[in-house]
């Protein structure tokens, strides 16, 4: 690939795409407030109070007019990964592959990696919590299921719709849901694994399953629950730059993404602190 050649647009647009791709924790935030954000940027968030209702009764004057509560909460966007790789010129051409193209894709593999794993150590905002460090649940193939039905019921008291709901559970909590009847697994599952991690659906949840789910030592996993009003999320591709690179013959690309999340709802997160057997 030549620099002169490089479109850096078309790069932009490879990286983000893949990303999104192979996301998981995207799936249980928004990005309502994602706009145009750069590093350093604070993203003010209004949310308004209950609003009064009262009894109506005709040719009597209406109560003075409730001025409304706000809070305000920041999305900070204070989260900056760079990558800088290079192709050397002699193993690009003995190569029968397109190295930078490949290298691209790494480099959005390993970026989706820590932002996945920054998205999930959020789970310590949820307000709701089944199980805790010193008493974790042990699931087994009959209770795993139980244990999403616990978490929806503490959505339902806390006035969460019903749609759109997600959990984030570990390979082998999978494994046990697959032993229950009442799983409902997606028949092009294969496929949904590879490119969102999308397995099926449990309790009135759509179930994802990653290895970044946090964990203490393959102990106290935190299976994170809810519905993707709870956490807000914003990122942005700043940069990307081909050049070459003074002392080497090689072609190299140089790139910077931004983000940041904040939980705006944690009275929609359950997070359930589990075992395995």
């Amino acid at each position: 690939m030549a620099v002169t050649n490089f479109i850096p647009t078309i790069w932009s647009a490879r990286l983000l795409e893949n990303l999104q791709k192979r996301l998981v924790y995207t799936n249980i935030t928004n990005n309502d407030y994602e706009g145009d954000v750069k590093f350093g940027n604070a993203v003010k968030i209004n949310a308004i109070g209950r609003v009064n209702i009262f009894d109506y009764a005709k040719y009597t004057a209406l109560p003075d007019p409730q001025v409304l509560d706000s809070t305000q909460q920041t999305l900070l966007i204070d989260q900056a990964k760079a990558f800088n790789f290079a192709v050397d010129d002699i193993d690009k051409a003995q190569a029968n592959v397109n190295l930078m193209d490949a290298a691209m894709r790494q480099a959005a593999q390993d970026i989706k990696d820590v932002i996945d794993k920054f998205i999930a150590s959020h789970y310590t905002y949820a307000a709701n919590a089944i199980g805790d460090d010193t008493t974790p649940i042990v699931p087994t193939a009959t209770t795993a299921y139980e244990l999403l039905v616990d978490a929806s019921t503490k959505l339902d008291e806390m006035d969460i719709p019903s749609d759109g709901r997600v959990a984030i559970v570990p390979p082998w909590f999978h494994g046990l849901l697959r032993k229950d009847d009442r799983f409902v697994k997606y028949t092009s599952e294969g496929q949904q694994v590879l490119r969102t991690g999308l397995v099926g659906e449990a309790a009135g949840f759509q179930i994802f399953i990653s290895n970044n789910v946090p964990n203490t030592t393959g102990t106290k996993y935190k299976i994170l629950c809810g519905h993707p009003m709870a956490i807000t999320f914003a990122q942005q591709i700043e940069k990307i730059e081909a050049y070459r690179p003074e002392k080497l013959f090689a072609d190299a690309v140089k790139g910077l993404v931004v983000y940041g999340a904040k939980v705006i709802r944690p009275e929609a997160l359950v997070v359930i602190t589990a075992n395995k057997a």
